[in-house]
């Protein structure tokens, strides 16, 4: 139990204790934070550690796993025994008041594909009458490199993107009239690895530092057109949004569940053994204030640890701030769908929102908002905040 008085509803307990950069009124000093209730506890300002000084998380970051565990132990000690009330009160100020910045620096982005049912999905509507997965799906996390430069906090203006598309006529430049979401996992590179050596499934846990919440937003109409033979470029890079906390792996103890049963055997590099990371998360797509999915994690037949595994089997080195994202969650039902293009497939059953108007993709002025919640170790749930972004018209 901790001394604050937390709202009874907080995602943002004591067995979360998510990091973020965040300025404030009183110094425009960007420096580090852990959400705690409605309030942020200045890391900084308490420990006057250079390390929380810096603007991003990226030097505390490189520390480790045991510099990682160590502040966490200390943090949950101040916030649990009045001892220390009186020292840590001047530095907690309310969430409220203060600024949120990108809570790292991005060295690299790769997006995976990992939910079954999201491709499944797309299979059906662009190859009908084959099968609805393609042939390595299976046996491999299929992803690709993404735009690190384009990775921006949540609440950055959504530009229409524009680009080629195919038309009836033949290649045409437009502002893409198929905007579309993808309710997305992030997980953030903590600790760095040495090019050349590969890193195994058990060690995911000693490089990866914590997880967030990502909204890749896609140009459907210009990825179609530029997709073969190389995959996703210009559809994808404009803008990859992710939320402003970042919870740590530790906080997310009571929320590892085994991943679903594969139907084909794995190669030995990613065999998950008895401790898998699969994690039991809930997603919640807003668009324009109404719930229009809730996309389950569990279901995702990849894990974190083994698209991790997979991403540098080749020898490709890890960079603290390195971020990779689960693909689109999506589940079985059509209440469940992680993008647009699915909950309306493919513009054929368009959306109907409590408004009267409907959607197939995404209209101008358009504000999209996706959160995600977990099982807490003391039974409650706990948060990972939340991402937004509104759509302006292509300049």
């Amino acid at each position: 139990m901790t001394w604050l008085d937390l709202p009874a509803s907080t995602g943002f307990g004591i067995t979360n204790l998510p990091y973020g950069v965040f300025t404030s009124p009183s110094s425009e000093h960007a420096r580090t934070g852990v959400a705690i209730g409605d309030h942020v506890l200045d890391l900084a300002g308490l420990t006057g550690d250079p390390v929380h000084a810096t603007g991003s998380l990226n030097a505390f970051m490189a520390q480790g796993p045991e510099s990682w565990a160590s502040l966490r132990s200390m943090i949950t000690a101040w916030l649990t025994d009045p001892v220390h009330q009186d020292r840590i009160t001047p530095h907690l100020l309310p969430r409220a008041s203060v600024t949120l910045r990108l809570p790292f620096e991005v060295a690299d982005y790769v997006d995976f594909y990992s939910s079954r049912d999201h491709a499944e999905n797309l299979g059906r509507m662009f190859r009908p009458g084959s099968p609805a997965l393609t042939p390595n799906w299976k046996h491999l996390p299929i992803g690709y490199h993404g735009r690190a430069g384009t990775v921006q906090l949540s609440g950055t203006p959504v530009v229409r993107p524009q680009g080629q598309a195919q038309s009836p006529e033949g290649p045409v430049f437009v502002a893409s009239r198929r905007l579309d979401i993808e309710a997305e996992i992030g997980f953030v590179v903590g600790a760095p690895s040495a090019l050349g050596t590969p890193v195994p499934v058990r060690d995911f846990a000693s490089h990866v530092f914590g997880v967030c919440v990502v909204n890749d937003w896609s140009a459907r109409d210009l990825q179609a057109w530029e997709y073969v033979p190389l995959g996703p470029f210009l559809g994808k890079s404009f803008l990859t949004s992710v939320s402003p906390w970042v919870v740590p792996l530790a906080a997310l103890s009571a929320a590892r569940v085994k991943p679903p049963v594969r139907d084909e055997a794995l190669l030995p590099y990613l065999e998950d053994g008895d401790e898998p990371w699969g994690l039991d998360l809930t997603l919640e797509v807003r668009l324009n204030g109404a719930v229009v999915s809730r996309p389950p994690f569990r279901g995702m037949y990849w894990t974190a640890a083994q698209q991790l595994a997979h991403m540098t089997v080749n020898g490709a080195s890890l960079r603290t701030g390195d971020l990779y994202a689960s693909g689109t969650v999506s589940g079985p039902t059509r209440e469940e769908r992680g993008s647009l293009i699915e909950l309306s497939w493919n513009g054929t059953e368009p959306l109907a929102l409590p408004d009267g108007s409907t959607r197939s993709f995404l209209e101008d002025g358009d504000e999209i908002t996706i959160s995600a919640s977990a099982p807490a170790a003391d039974g409650s749930r706990l948060s990972f905040g939340e991402v937004t972004g509104r759509v302006q018209a292509a300049h």
